[in-house]
């Protein structure tokens, strides 16, 4: 090549460069590869599967995936229960994975932000038993709060608290701080 370049500088080598780089776009698939791609379609069909039908119905699937989920239900014995994992895994090859992938990560997101507003509403149901001060800030934050229940809810949940009683009063005020803030 060095002659040629010489020779002819104008020449576009890019084609003999090409021909020293891995072709991975047409190299045909290790059967490893090819096995661990098709667990992983059965483990993406699996989850789909185990979705709540209203969770499910939020994905884009084709109408062969859905027939295959609801055909799932009908199967009872372990091999054949095997088997039709396989043809989910084959049909989950004709399926648009990037968006149900993004509607998984939707789906997930909102699940996290759930969590966190369950967590905010916890901590301010302890801060609201373990600490005087913090009622007041509540109060101000959420002026239509029915403030004697709020009040007696704290003293009930103080005294189980004190006793050493299953905590009714503290989840009574847990109901009470979410109603309120409307989670």
């Amino acid at each position: 090549m060095g002659w040629d370049m010489a020779k002819n500088p104008d020449r576009d080598t890019s084609l003999e460069n090409d021909r020293d780089a891995p072709f991975e776009d047409d190299a045909p698939l290790s059967k490893s590869q090819l096995k661990r791609e098709m667990q992983e379609l059965q483990a993406l069909g699996e989850r789909i599967i185990a979705l709540d039908p209203a969770v499910r119905a939020r994905l884009p699937l084709s109408d062969d995936m859905l027939d295959a989920v609801e055909e799932t239900r009908r199967i009872r014995s372990h091999e054949g229960r095997r088997r039709h994992m396989q043809y989910v895994g084959k049909v989950m090859r004709k399926e648009d994975r990037a968006a149900i992938q993004a509607a998984f990560d939707d789906i997930d997101q909102e699940h996290v932000q759930r969590n966190a507003a369950f967590h905010r509403l916890e901590q301010w149901r302890d801060r609201l038993i373990d600490d005087d001060e913090a009622l007041e800030p509540f109060i101000e934050a959420h002026p239509h709060v029915d403030r004697q229940s709020l009040r007696q809810l704290i003293r009930n949940a103080r005294a189980e608290r004190q006793r050493g009683k299953s905590p009714a009063s503290a989840r009574k005020l847990f109901q009470l701080i979410r109603d309120t803030v409307g989670v």
